[in-house]
């Protein structure tokens, strides 16, 4: 089993999202995009962690304001043409983990398109939140040469 994200020094970045089935979309973050369970997750309100390449999605059911965000109340997406944030997925071979997810049973919105710096598509989870899926057509060597 993957550790869980518990940074020892600094900060460490994770993805939180609201799902109206969390245990559906651990599945898909671990059978399809090829996650690692790290929490499980459970009925009574703890989530479920997946390690996923260098990160970590934290799977919450969502709920009211608490004393510590007393306005806020977490949701899954109501509309998924619309959203305010994503997950950005960078791959070595977009065509490898398209054809790869796809079989595994992703459903992309369109095939992975050249868009001059990045080829990318996208791709919804089950609950309706996107995620991109790029890859740089420059090298890494190509990009410092650039930024010089």
């Amino acid at each position: 089993m993957a550790e869980p994200p518990i940074p020892e020094q600094g900060l460490l970045l994770t993805h939180c999202i609201v799902s109206g089935d969390f245990q559906r979309s651990r599945r898909f973050y671990t059978d399809v995009l090829g996650g690692q369970t790290v929490l499980d997750g459970s009925s009574d309100g703890e989530p479920a962690v997946v390690q996923l390449a260098n990160g970590w999605i934290i799977i919450n059911t969502g709920g009211g304001p608490t004393e510590d965000k007393p306005a806020v109340t977490l949701a899954a997406p109501s509309d998924p043409d619309r959203t305010s944030a994503f997950l950005n997925v960078r791959v070595a071979d977009i065509h490898a983990v398209y054809a790869d997810w796809t079989a595994k049973g992703a459903t992309f919105l369109t095939e992975p398109m050249d868009r001059g710096q990045e080829i990318r598509c996208y791709l919804c989870d089950p609950d309706g939140h996107l995620i991109e899926v790029g890859q740089l057509t420059f090298t890494l060597a190509q990009f410092r040469e650039m930024t010089r």
